[in-house]
């Protein structure tokens, strides 16, 4: 059995198990997925301060996760710990949101951001600098209330993030839209589903990545880790 741990640098329980399940449902049979959780923070990370400060906890989860895991996925959509962790561990680490930006930019497509977290907008912007795809990168389109309000209504925050999904296609011009937001992960799928434009769900984006680098430890060396 291969086993892959799924990081939530958030503290909430309940979307680690989200978050876990959905992970669960790309992994072919021979495979397992455990969900950890961080002990310290907030429960949903929405600016840029709480997501440096869950970076340590992820490494320290990342670490701990070693003796028991053949891979390991940093299930918040800014990545936190990630670089760190990947240059600690020697098991395969994908993030949702480097994972998801790969496969929407595929072939020079360009790609948007649909999500609820207004204050992570400009780490968006940079994580796409860092990955070589600005130049695909058309943007992000947020959608209105509260983010914890919207996150804790299902039917609301499927169609708030689908307005923002299609100002992404309409308005700017992508051609694949990321749901930007671990916590957000059932939202993304149910979306990937129902919208006939490419809708990407980060998750799924990041077990199919880390597969590949299980599968092919030697063909990542052009991607760190």
């Amino acid at each position: 059995m291969t086993r892959i741990t799924l990081i939530n640098p958030n503290t909430s329980r309940a979307t680690t198990v989200m978050m876990t399940e959905i992970a669960r449902k790309y992994l072919p049979e021979n495979f397992s997925v455990e969900g950890v959780t961080a002990t310290r923070g907030v429960s949903m990370i929405l600016n840029g301060e709480e997501l440096a400060a869950s970076a340590g906890g992820v490494v320290e989860m990342g670490l701990a996760a070693e003796e028991f895991s053949d891979g390991l996925i940093v299930s918040a959509f800014g990545d936190p710990g990630l670089e760190r962790l990947k240059a600690l561990s020697g098991l395969p680490v994908i993030g949702i949101c480097e994972a998801s930006m790969y496969e929407a930019s595929a072939g020079g497509r360009r790609f948007g951001i649909a999500t609820v977290t207004p204050d992570l907008v400009a780490s968006f912007a940079a994580k796409a600098e860092t990955l070589g795809l600005a130049h695909l990168f058309t943007g992000t389109r947020l959608t209105s209330g509260d983010p914890l309000v919207l996150a804790s209504d299902p039917a609301r925050l499927h169609a708030a993030l689908e307005i923002a999904v299609r100002e992404c296609l309409e308005r700017d011009g992508a051609e694949a839209v990321i749901i930007g937001g671990g916590p957000l992960g059932q939202a993304a799928d149910d979306l990937q589903r129902a919208l006939s434009s490419p809708v990407i769900a980060p998750i799924r984006s990041a077990v199919e990545l880390l597969l590949s680098r299980i599968a092919h430890p030697l063909e990542a060396g052009s991607r760190a880790n």
